[in-house]
């Protein structure tokens, strides 16, 4: 019995502990979403092919060769005729050669090295294809903070739906026993009818809330697992006693400064800028020459049989019959050329002047795009700024309004005792304190989620602030099963 009793109580244990020893934190959520989201790893492979175009633009710079050649056989039959004046009338008549010839294997081929001297188009390509490498760079890496930003923010998103979801159940819970209680006091004529039945549509209210609760749960867990690839049953929050640091600095002015320097959307913009900058210039290359220098060795080899049959046409009897002669008709070659070309142009029909006017627009596009970033960031960084500084004091205030709530509940419920008070005011004291309860759940991940944003707008966000935030969650909570809400009983 001893040993039976043993094991059933090491297997509740298990049944009870086992998920919250395995709760996963936020840098486990991170990594997973590192391996598993689609959008990372589209950044990367875009990453990887811009670096590609460093190598292709170098190319152009280098000596290029080219071979092309063929082999074959072939049979040709022609006749070709002149005119000849006939030696007895005096009249001009056409004399004809027919040809019939018979190629064996004839081969040859044409061997090119061509090296620039001077192209302005490659050379601004070549120097295009840095900025487009960093500019690759910073997308990429602005796509590792949107992750690290979007991992926390559907991660506190579960949390706060977790936390709504248990606030809205102790509702429901005590709406219940405020129900039983209501019927019975009406049993036994101590309240009026009118009180039953606010108590029961307090009740209700309280179960759609609950199922709106479900509701948010599962989809934020959905979400979640949309971004990892993973169904999570524990996760950890935030302790009660959570610190609450200011920003550091503590000066808005100079996380702006900070952001107009080192914000990816603004990098981003800068370079774009000076890709634009170099596409004016190559446009602009189509009005000036180029300089090649190159070197070419064609070669031909010819294996054949030729006969050739005069025709005579001339009707003179003095004229001998015509004889085919036959014999081999071999032949090979070689052509040795090194020379310099040049190209000049001179007039492609507006088009060059097209392209550079074009290239002018996108130029100037591109530096509104990059004003309309600087503007963003700023923005971006004063908000979440503010949000730190704001969610920091809402949180201090929810946290008092919590236990102000729940004394004022427990006020009202004395005084619904002794008479003083109604069920309508019991009822309405314990909405409140759900609303402060929810809200101040909400208002911590507000805090922290704001602290991320702060860093990813002012470009500096990388893991280690993740691990920071991390060391901030030390309560592992478990997580309902995904899954549908069941309605509510009928009655």
């Amino acid at each position: 019995m001893r040993k039976k009793s043993f094991l059933l109580a090491c297997g509740v244990a298990a049944a009870l502990f086992g998920p919250l020893a395995q709760s996963e934190n936020l840098l486990d959520v991170y990594q997973a979403a590192v391996k598993s989201d689609p959008l990372i790893r589209e950044a990367e492979a875009r990453r990887l092919a811009a670096l590609e175009a460093k190598p292709q633009a170098r190319a152009l710079l280098l000596p290029q060769v080219a071979l092309n050649g063929q082999a074959y056989t072939a049979e040709s039959d022609s006749e070709s005729y002149f005119p000849q004046v006939n030696t007895t009338t005096g009249e001009v008549v056409s004399v004809g050669n027919r040809n019939e010839t018979d190629t064996d294997q004839y081969w040859d081929y044409t061997a090119r090295l061509t090296q620039t001297i001077f192209r302005w188009d490659q050379w601004q390509t070549l120097k295009r294809a840095d900025s487009e490498v960093a500019l690759a760079e910073a997308n990429y890496r602005a796509a590792q903070q949107d992750l690290m930003v979007r991992a926390s923010q559907r991660y506190f998103d579960v949390l706060a739906a977790e936390d709504t979801l248990a606030a809205a159940e102790a509702t429901l819970q005590a709406f219940s026993r405020q129900l039983e209680q209501s019927e019975k006091r009406f049993e036994v004529g101590l309240i009026a009818i009118t009180d039953v039945q606010e108590s029961r549509a307090a009740y209700d209210t309280a179960t759609a809330g609950v199922i709106a609760a479900k509701r948010a749960l599962a989809s934020s867990q959905e979400l979640l697992r949309e971004l990892t690839g993973e169904a999570y049953a524990s996760l950890v929050k935030p302790a009660e006693d959570m610190p609450l640091d200011q920003p550091q600095p503590a000066d808005p002015q100079v996380w702006v400064d900070q952001a107009l320097e080192q914000n990816l959307d603004v990098i981003a913009g800068r370079l774009g800028v000076e890709v634009a900058k170099s596409d004016v210039k190559i446009a602009q290359s189509g009005h000036m020459p180029t300089l090649d220098l190159f070197a070419q060795r064609t070669e031909n080899d010819r294996e054949a049989d030729q006969v050739n049959t005069r025709i005579d046409r001339t009707g003179d009897p003095n004229n001998p019959p015509p004889v085919p002669v036959a014999g081999i008709a071999d032949s090979n070659r070689t052509d040795d050329v090194i020379g310099v070309q040049v190209n000049i142009p001179i007039f492609a029909g507006g088009g060059t002047q097209s392209r550079v006017r074009q290239q002018v627009y996108l130029h100037r596009a591109a530096r509104e795009k990059l004003d309309g970033a600087m503007r963003g960031a700023e923005r971006e960084t004063r908000d979440a700024y503010l949000g730190v500084i704001a969610e920091k004091a809402r949180v201090v205030a929810l946290r008092q309004s919590v236990k102000s709530n729940l004394t004022a509940l427990e006020a009202t419920e004395a005084g619904f005792e002794v008479g003083t008070r109604t069920t309508v005011d019991v009822l309405d004291a314990r909405r409140r304190l759900f609303e402060a309860q929810r809200d101040y759940a909400r208002s911590r991940y507000d805090y922290l989620i704001n602290l991320v944003r702060l860093k990813s707008a002012s470009g500096v966000l990388a893991p280690a602030d993740l691990a920071s935030i991390n060391a901030f969650l030390t309560m592992p909570t478990a997580l309902p099963p995904s899954q549908p809400p069941s309605p509510p009983p009928a009655g």
